[in-house]
């Protein structure tokens, strides 16, 4: 495959592995899936923050190479998605106050998003600003410009992070060798995949789920409301069954295997016995017991951060993350946050997203992240690769022409053989040219 144009190359820097995607952008906009690879990172990401510079670099050039390989093109940049424990928004109000009725411009809406944008927090810098309503005296507006007002007031919600989050995106980026495009805020290019325009116009709440964390995302009238990353996921119901003595992996194991969200009341206890490593055996329900217990304590800190919007959320819930895939987890939801908000499982690919014919993406609903990545990418991210690698480093074309031999020097001749050579045929025509030159000079004197 040559160089193509609109291929974009997205990454996600996940807590168990680090994933990368291709994808080539159609004409109507849609994205068709190239290429995936993925590079196991145990230990490298913790809670969504680069843990270790130096392993996750190894492991981005990895999954880059893998994608490279996979598409025959050289990988110049990539798309990275921003997530992690810090990442949160924060609600900012502006005031301005004018003398008299003042006509409101784009002028006046830009200075007041420059005054949001100058806001500082401490050990946290802004990522990117969400604009919410304005409000003229009692009346809320989406845009006010061409009305009248003695005093506007904008509404945003900051989206900040620590600053190193990014920094250590970046600078694991350069070290393999790539430009870094963009930086983009995962939850937000998740939810553009993920959410229809019905759920973000009638309310609704994007639950990742995932391996360190939870990310909830709240959705009303179109406008990002609240967002934020709890320190909690399916990691710590694994290291909580770790408790009866069993190593991580297995404990890993007994999770997906006899695991629930939910355990009912009603729900007969047969005493059942479960297999153990060394020839041992525990009841289910105690395992049972321990799986239920931190899923309530997740439920319960995704409820403290969506209660405020509750009766807005009219399209309820929408659950994604692979701590989501858990038995029973809707009834969990249903049991602490309430039967009146509906809670489904995203599932299928997103609109806007076909899988090339022969590309393995495993499980195609477990990369929702990277999906909305590729469609929020605009820039080629790829070059061609020379038919010589050790040429990609010079600015020349390669040519058809084969290469000059250089002629072996008198010394190397006596070096290489005992066997005294004539000269060679190069020089056999100088000889013969010479002496043509000279009976031409003999014979003018003569004359």
């Amino acid at each position: 495959m040559g160089a193509e144009k609109d291929i974009i190359i997205a990454v996600e820097l996940a807590s168990t592995a680090i994933r990368a995607i291709a994808g080539k952008r159609e004409p109507d906009g849609s994205m068709q899936v190239l290429a995936f690879a993925q590079e196991e990172s145990p230990n490298t990401i913790r809670k969504g923050i680069i843990d270790n510079i130096d392993k996750t670099t190894q492991a981005l050039t990895r999954v880059i190479g893998k994608i490279s390989d996979k598409l025959g093109v050289k990988v110049n940049s990539i798309y990275v998605g921003l997530g992690g424990q810090s990442l949160r928004s924060v609600h900012n109000r502006v005031l301005l106050q004018f003398d008299g009725l003042e006509l409101l411009s784009h002028k006046t809406i830009d200075k007041m998003r420059d005054t949001n944008s100058g806001v500082v927090y401490p050990n946290a810098e802004i990522k990117d600003v969400v604009t919410q309503e304005f409000t003229i005296g009692s009346r809320s507006v989406v845009d006010p410009v061409g009305m009248q007002a003695e005093m506007l007031e904008a509404n945003f919600i900051n989206i900040i992070a620590r600053p190193t989050l990014e920094e250590n995106i970046r600078k694991c980026a350069n070290a393999a060798g790539l430009e870094v495009q963009e930086v983009l805020i995962l939850p937000i290019c998740e939810a553009n995949a993920l959410l229809t325009a019905n759920e973000k116009r009638s309310g609704c709440a994007l639950v990742n789920m995932g391996s360190d964390t939870t990310t909830v995302s709240v959705y009303i009238n179109n406008i990002l409301r609240h967002l934020c990353v709890i320190p909690l996921g399916g990691s710590n119901v694994t290291s909580d069954i770790t408790s009866l003595k069993v190593e991580a992996e297995e404990a890993e194991e007994l999770k997906k295997k006899y695991g629930t969200a939910y355990r009912s009341d009603s729900e007969d206890k047969t005493g059942q016995k479960i297999n153990l490593s060394f020839d041992r055996t525990e009841d289910e329900e105690k395992l049972q017991e321990i799986v239920e217990a931190r899923y309530e304590e997740i439920i319960a800190n995704v409820e403290n951060h969506i209660s405020a919007y509750k009766e807005k959320m009219l399209s309820g819930i929408i659950l994604t993350g692979g701590a989501a895939r858990i038995p029973d987890i809707q009834r969990a939801f249903a049991k602490h946050v309430g039967n009146e908000l509906n809670v489904r499982i995203a599932k299928g690919l997103p609109e806007g997203i076909t899988i090339s014919f022969g590309v393995q993406v495993g499980e195609p609903d477990r990369l929702y992240s990277l999906y909305g990545l590729l469609l929020t990418g605009k820039e080629n991210c790829v070059g061609e690769l020379s038919k010589n690698p050790a040429q990609d480093t010079f600015d020349f074309e390669q040519k058809d022409e084969p290469a000059p031999v250089d002629e072996p020097k008198p010394q190397d001749v006596q070096e290489n053989s005992d066997k005294p050579k004539g000269p060679s045929a190069f020089k056999r025509l100088w000889n013969t040219f010479e002496k043509m030159l000279s009976d031409d000079v003999e014979g003018d004197e003569n004359a």
